[in-house]
């Protein structure tokens, strides 16, 4: 039996892999990871992903996009001309969903006869909290013959934090809510105003992308908004000092903005307006 942790790169994923090696013994796991664009991926939580690798005995396998060090989200996206395939982030596909599972049917393929392989569990970092995620992940991976668990939700007893083994969170938690790539395209407007004010240069690229495929990353009040579009809205807010991170919370930052604006924008719906299919 191998015990496989789907390895992010966020706190939670290494929690899990952490819990996943005490309990089954580094000879019987594997931490599986996908390497993104340094360009958009945060050098800490690379040093995150190896420094915890190397206190639990289990070296990293990589499943990388083959032009994960030249592509990022926007480039994958503009090679599909879409941000969406069936309302799912193309940029999540491209980047880490195919290749993970072109590793899994190389690596651990499922019996022509049943359809399935239970030689092999696979876990994730989800929380109880997040039950949603939990059952559609486990359903996606049972139609394809494997077996999930989800420990953060499971079991009793794990960490609350991987400072109690002595690794230090990515620092970008600092600043972002998730360890994910700067330019999220599943984000909404608190994380593209962080992005605006952070990182001209990936908002400029993301910019790009937009005119490039002809669709809007986010939507405000149910209708697409381009990123251009925004621009004085959140320089507006950049000048008034509102705070460029996401550690403060969506109501308590869009109160903020009311004051400055005169009017409340919403989080209504977050991710692009694109949903083609391919």
């Amino acid at each position: 039996m191998k015990h496989v942790a789907c390895y992010s790169g966020g706190e939670t994923s290494g929690i899990v892999a952490y819990e996943m090696v005490r309990r089954f013994g580094p000879e019987n796991c594997i931490l599986i990871n996908h390497d993104i664009n340094p360009w958009v991926e945060h050098w800490d939580i690379k040093r995150f992903k190896v420094e915890l690798a190397e206190l639990v005995g289990v070296p990293i396998t990589y499943a990388n996009h083959p032009e994960w060090d030249k592509k990022d989200q926007f480039d994958v996206c503009m090679d599909a001309k879409a941000f969406k395939v069936d309302f799912h982030p193309l940029c999540t596909n491209r980047l880490k969903t195919a290749p993970f599972h072109e590793w899994l049917e190389k690596n651990f393929p499922v019996d022509p006869d049943s359809g399935r392989n239970d030689d092999i569990t696979i876990y994730y970092g989800f929380e109880a909290k997040e039950s949603d995620r939990i059952n559609r992940r486990r359903s996606i991976l049972d139609a394809k013959g494997y077996r999930t668990c989800f420990p953060l939700a499971e079991w009793s007893g794990v960490i609350s934090s991987t400072r109690e083994i002595g690794v230090e969170p990515p620092e970008t938690y600092e600043i972002w809510k998730h360890a994910n790539c700067i330019g999220c395209l599943r984000a909404g407007q608190q994380h593209w105003y962080v992005v605006y004010c952070r990182r001209r240069d990936v908002w400029d690229k993301a910019k790009k992308a937009e005119e490039y495929i002809g669709y809007s990353i986010l939507r405000v009040n149910n209708k697409p908004a381009f990123l251009r579009e925004l621009e004085p809205k959140f320089e507006a807010m950049r000048r008034a000092g509102i705070q460029a991170d996401e550690k403060m919370k969506s109501a308590t930052f869009w109160a903020q903005a009311k004051k400055i604006l005169g009017s409340q924008p919403t989080e209504e719906t977050v991710g692009c307006a694109a949903a083609m299919k391919f």
